[in-house]
């Protein structure tokens, strides 16, 4: 039985119950169950467990979210649910008492790929994608007066490695020309001119983009995009057609992976895979695409470390009074005076562009404001 139609049963069971050995047993479960905690009836003394369980969480309720007028406020109440305790509720209990700051803790080695990981807490979690993950990133404001808060993100700087690496012709001159990577992915794909693609058809070339660099495919493409099996099988034919020498290097990367149980990555960082020979399908299958996107994700983690090094010493050697605050993925977080604005919207572009040469160039774009939310464009860096 497949999991959407064992959900949806379970949504039907939990509008109306059921009866079992003629009693009425009514369906209940936790609110803010996780992957974790079973759902299971429990009523009138009476635990009924299924003999495979099953759950009910995020993840699940999002793939039924039609299926009947109980799930959207089920998965609302989830969602202020964990902002609640994880931001609204925590964040507070953390400032510390004396710099009246947040300060988490980076952790250098505890990721396979190189990246910074962030505790106590995870500052690299903060939501921004809804109104009330905007919200929450308001309350990081800049902590001293006249002061304001910078944002330096490298833009796609993971599909420009994977251009760089695999030396795809029509993917480095759509970087060269500066065009719209995903724009110019779906005219490429769809054969339309560059002006005339529809938003639909650059959010499908957006999601194969980043996609092919983790190893998505047919079904994976299918299931983010809510499309069948077929349509996503044919735009994906269409699609390696047009980058077939990002796909030969793909493919060479997994199949050396294969042969040696491992990945290394353009900077020397290795990482062993064991389960790249496993028999399991699905832990091999996991593993090649853990192989696949360690070049990119490697090489991005140790160009912006190298980008921070540099950084923190100009800063230094300057004697300057602004901060570099945060690191989040591939964004920089600066507390900058507004005397020093100008100095900051100079220096962090050329040493963060300058970190790393790649064939595609980088690009980094600068924002400011007076708190993590409200950030305005400050300047596009292209080098």
């Amino acid at each position: 039985m497949s999991l959407a139609l064992i959900a949806a049963v379970v949504i039907a069971v939990l509008a109306v119950g059921y009866r079992t050995y003629g009693r009425f047993i009514a369906r209940q479960f936790a609110l803010a169950s996780t992957p974790d905690t079973p759902a299971h009836a429990k009523a009138d003394g009476v635990d009924f467990v299924p003999t495979r369980p099953f759950y009910l969480f995020g993840q699940h309720f999002s793939a039924i979210a039609a299926a009947g007028p109980i799930v959207g406020p089920i998965l609302e109440h989830r969602q202020l649910s964990k902002l609640k305790s994880t931001y609204v509720d925590a964040l507070p209990q953390l400032v510390d008492p004396l710099s009246g700051r947040v300060h988490t803790s980076f952790g250098q080695g505890s990721t396979a790929t190189g990246r910074l990981s962030s505790s106590n807490p995870n500052l690299m979690n903060i939501p921004i994608r809804t109104e009330l993950g905007q919200r929450i990133r308001r309350a990081f404001k800049a902590g001293r007066p006249d002061h304001v808060m910078v944002s330096a993100d490298y833009s796609q700087i993971e599909l420009r490695i994977a251009a760089h690496l695999s030396g795809d012709p029509k993917l480095l001159e759509a970087f060269a020309a500066g065009q719209d990577i995903h724009t110019a992915t779906a005219a490429a794909v769809f054969k339309v001119p560059f002006d005339s693609v529809t938003p639909d058809q650059r959010r499908l070339a957006k999601v194969a983009n980043f996609g092919s660099i983790y190893g998505q495919g047919e079904y994976g493409l299918s299931q983010q995009l809510g499309i069948t099996g077929d349509v996503a099988r044919e735009f994906l034919g269409q699609y390696w057609s047009t980058y077939s020498r990002l796909r030969e290097y793909l493919d060479g990367v997994r199949r050396q992976a294969r042969e040696e149980g491992f990945v290394v990555s353009a900077t020397g960082r290795r990482r062993a895979i064991p389960d790249l020979r496993s028999p399991n399908y699905q832990l091999r299958s996991a593993a090649e695409r853990m192989a696949i996107n360690f070049p990119m994700q490697s090489l991005a983690a140790d160009i912006i470390k190298i980008a921070m090094v540099r950084l923190h010493r100009e800063i230094e050697a300057d004697q300057i009074e602004g901060r570099m605050l945060l690191q989040v993925h591939d964004e920089l977080l600066f507390e900058v005076p507004q005397a020093e604005l100008d100095q900051f919207a100079e220096k962090v572009p050329r040493v963060m562009t300058g970190a790393y040469e790649l064939e595609t160039g980088i690009e980094v774009e600068m924002k400011v404001g007076p708190n993590w939310a409200d950030m305005t464009k400050l300047a596009v860096v292209r080098a």
